[in-house]
């Protein structure tokens, strides 16, 4: 039950992620975090730039696959 809920959660956060780096690449939008808002705690800059990052590989990572399969193709 609590590794489903878990798997459930990780799911939704890499999927938010992937939307969020899709948004970044066709329009250019990023979020704007200011060094003062999160004094406090430094890292919290890195770890959101990790969480991007994770979105922006699954984002590569599944163009790629689609790229290679017959059933999708590009359309300008």
């Amino acid at each position: 039950m609590v590794l489903g809920r878990l798997f459930h959660y990780t799911f939704d956060a890499v999927l938010l992620s992937a939307f969020l780096a899709g948004v970044k690449r066709s329009t250019g939008l990023t979020p704007s975090i200011k060094p003062d808002t999160f004094s406090e705690t430094p890292s919290f800059r890195t770890w959101v730039d990790n969480y991007l990052w994770v979105g922006e590989t699954i984002m590569d990572q599944s163009v790629a696959i689609m790229s290679a399969s017959g059933y999708f193709e590009r359309r300008r």
